[in-house]
């Protein structure tokens, strides 16, 4: 019923925890889940995870946030997306929340991304804070509209998501539209067309109410979903196979 677009299990905190969060998953009624990558150096452990279960997929690429790394080039970003369990490039963006911006290392790296994903022809996954602007530039200038992908753990304005979604990406939205304090967030969870919606939980973190506080993991989605049907007047059901189908169109290219 509930896909997981996007998540990190390759992290310590799910360490020898595979089968349990599959059990979970399972129990939650969520069917796959996306592990996405944030170091070249941690891929391996991404794939590796992709590889073990059918329903589990991967991604390739380098935070924004991750300075100190291996830095990738467009032509092996493509060709690790070759593998058949890859089924996007990313995460990627800009972030100058945490690093003043604007950055010229974070903003090359992300063309590199985007180029990527046009000679691989997989979609982008998004990583945008403090720097909306500069993010829909770049895409625009790189042709970022060919491939598509998905603004990830979304928490910018409606604006900036009808810009988005004119570029042909999809909105996905995290936990963080479950928090009391994210009123601006569920009118754009409001606002936003159901086809071109996600849900993620970016566990480990985010954890949804009621589960705030906890590590989060892929079963907890379904909470993400029952917050915005509730605010749509819809049922979960409806949110579940709306993003389901979204998120095969998308990264398995089913229609």
């Amino acid at each position: 019923m509930y896909i997981d677009s996007h998540c990190h299990l390759n992290f310590p905190d799910f360490a020898g925890r595979r089968e349990e969060l599959l059990a979970r998953m399972r129990e939650n009624g969520v069917e796959q889940a996306l592990c996405v990558s944030v170091e070249l150096e941690k891929f391996p452990e991404v794939l590796a995870l992709a590889e073990s279960d059918a329903r589990l997929w991967a991604s390739v690429g380098v935070h924004p946030d991750h300075q100190h790394c291996l830095e990738p080039d467009a032509e092996e970003l493509a060709r690790l997306a070759s593998h058949a369990r890859v089924v996007a490039i990313g995460e990627t963006g800009l972030d100058y929340y945490r690093q003043p911006g604007p950055l010229a290392w974070q903003q090359t790296r992300f063309r590199t991304h985007i180029r990527a994903a046009r000679a691989s022809g997989k979609p982008l996954i998004i990583h945008t804070r403090a720097a909306a602007e500069d993010t829909l530039r770049i895409l625009r200038e790189e042709g970022g509209a060919e491939v598509g992908g998905v603004m990830h753990c979304f928490t910018e304005s409606l604006a900036v998501a009808e810009e988005a979604m004119r570029l042909g990406f999809y909105i996905s939205f995290s936990g963080i539209v479950t928090f009391k304090n994210a009123q601006a967030l569920k009118e754009v969870a409001r606002a936003v067309p159901l086809e071109r919606m996600l849900i993620e939980t970016d566990a480990p973190y985010l954890a949804p109410v009621p589960q705030r506080g906890k590590t989060n993991e892929p079963a907890f989605v379904r909470y993400v979903a029952e917050h915005i049907a509730e605010l749509r007047g819809l049922s979960p059901e409806a949110v579940g196979e709306a993003t389901s189908a979204n998120f095969r169109c998308l990264f398995l290219r089913q229609d």
